[in-house]
């Protein structure tokens, strides 16, 4: 890397299990769009010096975005380490190739960092991992491996994982029921902690073509990298001008920026351990101290919610998901109810 975050010596291993402690802890999940390498480089900088406790490095869309190097990620890893953070290493959500197998297999093989499964393949690599190098770190079950029950997080807990990033869909009190903070899930490594995305644009779906080519009349293969003109996204609106979806690449996105900004007292009683907030071009480590402040120093949801607002957000804030209604239900439904 051209910036080095710290000159501090060996880096610190992230901790995989559960408190009992009520804060709250952040974690900066992967940056989901293409940023040139010094904007990336400026924003981990940032991260650095944040509240968050944990940093999800790597690219998880697609691997046409490959201005970061695997060493690159490893060097920016180990500066986060000696920074203070805790860091995984993700690995992609949709492997299409031989090549994306491999980069994957690379990841996973190493042990100096855990290590968040992007899908079911690397689910199989990192669980054979383990029982060919027993004690290395427990693996994170990222969001987009489909665990709903508490029966699938136990087949997954016993594989080696030692967090699991619940689905963005499923509601709070599905989590609950899936590893109650009372009687949590338990694998080779101890109770299997709960970790929730609680900020950014929902990751809606992924797909085999390129809908960001496909909107400039592009194949996918010669995409010319449009998606690096769209820090956040390509908007899309409806035939009435609102707001819809979102085109990354080959992942769709929801328009809204979901929020759980008014629910601590909710996500303690659901047994969350971490609250995952997915980078945006502007403001996010201002929306990194809004959500501590109200998360683990009693600052009021409705201050925070204000400050969100007038950040210049890319969408609009909304937080149904966790409640069991349409996504796009706003997020101001929720302020009275703030603990």
């Amino acid at each position: 890397m051209n910036a080095r975050l710290s000159t501090a010596p060996a880096p610190r291993l992230p901790a995989m299990s559960p408190t009992i402690d009520p804060r709250i802890e952040l974690t900066v999940g992967p940056v989901l769009y293409w940023w040139p390498r010094p904007a990336l480089t400026a924003f981990y900088a940032d991260v650095a010096e944040s509240p968050a406790r944990t940093v999800v490095l790597g690219e998880v869309v697609c691997s046409r975005r490959n201005e970061m190097r695997h060493a690159d990620w490893i060097a920016l890893a180990r500066d986060l380490a000696a920074a203070g953070k805790d860091v995984v290493l993700a690995t992609q959500a949709l492997l299409a190739g031989e090549a994306e197998l491999r980069t994957m297999r690379r990841i996973a093989a190493q042990d100096e960092f855990a290590v968040e499964a992007g899908d079911a393949s690397a689910l199989r690599v990192l669980a054979t991992e383990r029982v060919v190098r027993p004690g290395r770190l427990p693996f994170v079950l990222g969001p987009h491996v489909n665990v709903y029950s508490r029966a699938a997080l136990a087949e997954h807990a016993a594989l080696g994982a030692g967090t699991w990033v619940a689905p963005v869909e499923l509601p709070l009190d599905a989590v609950a029921a899936a590893n109650p903070p009372s009687d949590p899930v338990r694998g080779p490594a101890g109770p299997v902690a709960t970790e929730v995305f609680g900020f950014g644009r929902l990751p809606l779906a992924f797909s085999a073509r390129c809908f960001t080519a496909r909107h400039h009349r592009l194949p996918k293969d010669g995409c010319e990298f449009r998606c690096r003109d769209d820090a956040d996204g390509l908007l899309l609106a409806t035939t009435e001008g609102q707001p819809f979806l979102v085109l990354n690449g080959i992942q769709t996105q929801s328009a809204g920026v979901h929020a759980l900004l008014a629910e601590a007292g909710a996500l303690r009683a659901a047994g969350v351990a971490r609250v995952r907030l997915s980078p945006c071009a502007s403001g996010f480590v201002d929306v990194l101290r809004c959500f501590d402040g109200v998360y683990n120093h009693g600052r009021p949801a409705e201050d925070a919610a204000a400050e969100l607002h007038g950040l210049g957000l890319p969408g609009a804030l909304v937080n149904g998901f966790a409640h069991r209604r349409p996504g796009m239900a706003g997020l101001a439904l929720d302020i009275a109810g703030a603990t």
